[in-house]
């Protein structure tokens, strides 16, 4: 673990870099050429990357042809997320039927709820219930209804596999039986969940899926769609105007990131089994801690299926705004929810979707922890929680209440 004067429980945001990934990228920054290239140098860096696209797959169990890199996961679902979207073997009786309906659970990350490109008159949202599972009656019954009313049309879903604010994980194999059942396809925004439970893209049955490497100990900057089969295609690729990426993303390919991305997929896929046991433990001492210092603490998602290193919580009279900002400067990092809002600190739309009343909601922290995380860093935030809790002068009649 690294030593530390600050407890940094943020993981969700972005995890720290892995040493074997800094050491990685600085071989792969000294490499001269292009992967592009047919001299010696530009094989070597051919096959750098190649090899980096193997570590990625391995991850999730797809095929290392199947892996497109991107900047990133907003990236990667912007580009998969359009009506241009469709399956298609590249036979000569191909059927090309673009998706016409997006369909994206109520708790997405703003990348996909605001991000995709579908018109708005054709994306729907997806209910969810008190935990954050998608409605999967309701997903079966919007199907249906618009198979029925569109003969021959095309949906595509799009569910993330783990939330990124309270870590709830979707029955994405259940949703793939109803997709494959009305012809629908299937995507889910894997960023969280990957490196910290076991995925298999074939058991899940997803058409494809989507990484960020930041989120596993890479880079920053760095993503990735994973495909199922290679039967995806798209009308209209967002960058366009050369074949790198098989022709999924034009320009250069960020090698030294690539490479980066791959050595934290196989570092976190080899230590994935001890590593869930690890950080579940010190999630149930986080929590546990705050039960005991404030038992009208909320817990949100707990008592459904959660990544082992998430915990969503509020404590009455508590603000989050003000509350991070006291534990910051007692040497706490933690977050309000998703880090993609230019630091600005909101209502979480993931609490409002599960029902949480906006009063809790509003004070609503998350502690996210990583291959860092230590038992001390917990002991920390659990000292630093409780000085903040002794500040409230009404606590003591507020927790009675």
């Amino acid at each position: 673990m690294i030593a530390s004067a600050r407890a940094y429980l943020d993981h969700n945001a972005t995890t720290p870099v892995r040493p074997e990934v800094v050491e990685a990228m600085a071989r792969a920054l000294a490499m001269p050429g292009n992967p592009s290239s047919v001299h010696a140098e530009g094989r070597a860096a051919r096959a750098t990357l190649e090899r980096a696209r193997e570590q990625v797959a391995a991850l999730v169990g797809a095929k290392a042809t199947h892996v497109v890199f991107t900047s990133g996961g907003t990236e990667a679902n912007a580009t998969l997320l359009s009506p241009g979207l469709m399956d298609c073997d590249g036979g000569r009786d191909c059927v090309r039927t673009p998706a016409s309906l997006l369909l994206h659970g109520a708790t997405e990350h703003p990348c996909v709820r605001d991000g995709h490109r579908f018109p708005a008159a054709a994306a729907e949202v997806i209910p969810v219930d008190a935990d954050g599972r998608a409605d999967l009656a309701w997903i079966a019954a919007r199907l249906e209804r618009f198979a029925a009313d569109h003969p021959g049309a095309r949906a595509l879903v799009s569910l993330h596999l783990a939330n990124n604010e309270t870590g709830v994980i979707q029955p994405i194999a259940e949703v793939s039986a109803i997709t494959r059942r009305f012809g629908a396809l299937l995507h889910s925004d894997a960023v969280q969940a990957a490196g910290k439970v076991a995925l298999d893209i074939e058991a899940l049955g997803v058409d494809a899926l989507t990484l960020s490497a930041h989120k596993i100990g890479g880079p920053k900057g760095i993503g990735a769609i994973v495909f199922r089969t290679g039967a995806l295609e798209l009308a209209d690729k967002p960058i366009r105007g050369g074949g790198q990426e098989r022709g999924w993303r034009a320009g250069t390919e960020n090698v030294p990131g690539i490479v980066g991305f791959g050595a934290a997929a196989a570092v976190a896929g080899a230590a994935l089994a001890a590593e869930a046991g690890r950080l579940a433990a010190l999630r149930d001492r986080l929590e546990e801690g705050l039960l005991a210092l404030a038992p009208d603490t909320a817990i949100f998602g707990r008592t459904a299926l959660r990544l082992p290193n998430t915990a969503n919580f509020a404590t009455p009279g508590l603000t989050a705004e003000t509350t991070l900002i006291k534990l910051d400067l007692a040497g706490v990092a933690l977050s309000s929810g998703s880090a993609c809002s230019s630091g600005k600190v909101k209502r979480s739309h993931v609490l409002t979707a599960m029902g949480v009343d906006p009063a809790m909601s509003a004070g609503a922290l998350r502690a996210s922890l990583g291959w860092t995380t230590s038992e001390a860093e917990i002991d920390h935030f659990l000292a630093a929680y409780a000085k903040v809790l002794a500040a409230q002068p009404d606590r003591s009649a507020r927790a009675a209440a």
